[in-house]
């Protein structure tokens, strides 16, 4: 009896920590490059059709209020991947192929997003744009991920050879590639590779999914040009082609989750859909009502679409208006994944708010947004808006004066009341001149 017991109870607690071991997700997280925040389905956007990110929507959580850390992209995936705002990282602006012209640096001593997850047992891969170093110490492979196929550059001048300024950037881990094919498709063909790889492995994973489109040069492939247009009559044939490079994106995101339902991975998978930056008014992107967009401070530079899906601990179409910023992926990242962070960084986990979204929120913290550039309309010197509650300051022109905006009441920053809010102008300039000065602690540019 005694020897009956205790096999019986030895089988239950296998059972108990295989089912422990089963609890602990994957995670995938897709990035979109310049959509605007309002180029999806699931706002109602009419010309516009993204089935397969209003699922992740419908099965989960829209974020109404998340902003990326940056208006343009290298220092946004900075943020993402240390959980601290871009300037003290080492990247105010933009990495690029041009030592003239590059306006960051990826600082070395944080522990990124990636070696948190390696160090939790988790597998780890980037598939797609990394943008944040060309060369060692500064490849995905040197700061975390155990795998990675994809492009190590900013934009590419071509979405079908993949070359920027002449230079083939793709790589399978740190080997150079020359794949053949529509550079969206490539990054989700080796995107279900990578699940189906996973599927009898006992470590969870984390997968960074993160796509070119629809940065320019907008090159949708023809088929999906065709479908829009003679679906939407009428259509201006700029727009025309961002939203067929867009549904071909939101196609391939379709055959990424579908593979890990056919891999029976989905139910143990959280999804986390965003963008990293606000969409590109030339390429006439539909940033909703707000002003401005990709390269702007303003908030249509800044808001971008944003959904989470986590089956049994996510109430299906949820909507947080939260405010929330890319880097708080980090430690919400790191908090799914079984721990909570320790070390000192700006991002906030907001995994309560997965589970319990409140209609109600204050925001409490100073947001800081910050970019620099070169060229004219730059020349070397940043851009800045700081935000605390309501109240916004931003000098969107290092040669324009500062404007200040009450969020609240004009979300569409159409009232500069600086001249009006004396008191509260100068308290918001002192926080933002504190920030300034912190940014300048931190080297963004290393000649080598």
């Amino acid at each position: 009896m005694v020897t009956r017991f205790l096999l019986l109870a030895s089988l239950f607690f296998f059972h108990c920590s295989n089912n422990l071991k089963e609890k602990k997700p994957n995670i995938l997280l897709i990035m979109s490059d310049d959509q605007g925040y309002h180029d999806v389905s699931y706002y109602n956007t009419k010309d516009i059709k993204t089935p397969n990110i209003d699922q992740i929507r419908n099965e989960g959580i829209r974020f109404d209020n998340f902003y990326a850390n940056s208006p343009v992209c290298s220092p946004t995936r900075a943020s993402l991947i240390s959980g601290l705002y871009p300037h003290k990282v080492g990247v105010p602006g933009v990495i690029r192929t041009n030592k003239k012209n590059n306006w960051g640096y990826l600082k070395a001593d944080f522990l990124s997003l990636p070696q948190e997850l390696n160090k939790l047992k988790y597998n780890t891969a980037l598939v797609g744009k990394w943008h944040l170093g060309l060369n060692y110490p500064n490849t995905p492979i040197d700061r975390g991920f155990k795998f990675f196929h994809g492009f190590l550059g900013d934009m590419m001048d071509d979405y079908w050879n993949h070359k920027r300024h002449g230079y083939n950037y793709m790589r399978l881990n740190e080997k150079i590639i020359e794949p053949i094919g529509h550079a969206t498709d490539l990054f989700t063909d080796w995107s279900i590779d990578y699940i189906e790889s996973q599927e009898k492995k006992k470590k969870p994973f984390f997968l960074f999914l993160s796509y070119n489109a629809p940065h320019f040069p907008v090159q949708p492939p023809k088929k999906y040009l065709e479908d829009v247009t003679n679906r939407e009559k009428g259509i201006d044939s700029i727009r025309a082609n961002l939203v067929a490079f867009i549904e071909h994106m939101d196609y391939g995101i379709g055959r990424v989750i579908n593979s890990l339902k056919e891999t029976n991975q989905y139910k143990n998978t959280v999804i986390i859909f965003t963008s990293d930056n606000g969409g590109h008014n030339p390429s006439k992107a539909n940033n909703g009502p707000l002003r401005d967009g990709k390269q702007s401070l303003y908030e249509g530079g800044l808001k971008v679409p944003t959904v989470i899906s986590w089956q049994n601990k996510i109430k299906k179409n949820s909507v947080s208006n939260k405010t929330l910023l890319t880097m708080d992926l980090y430690p919400t990242i790191i908090e799914i994944a079984g721990k909570k962070v320790k070390d000192k960084i700006d991002g906030v986990s907001f995994v309560n708010e997965l589970e319990n979204p409140k209609s109600n929120h204050k925001n409490e913290r100073i947001l800081y947004f910050t970019r620099r550039e070169g060229g004219n309309r730059y020349g070397g010197k940043s851009i800045n808006a700081l935000r605390k509650g309501s109240w916004k300051l931003i000098q969107n022109n290092p040669y324009q004066p500062q404007e200040l905006y009450d969020l609240k009441n004009d979300p569409l920053e159409k009232k500069n009341l600086i001249n009006d809010k004396i008191d509260i102008y100068m308290e918001l300039n002192k926080l933002m001149m504190d920030k300034i000065q912190e940014g300048g602690q931190t080297p963004w540019q290393i000649n080598n």
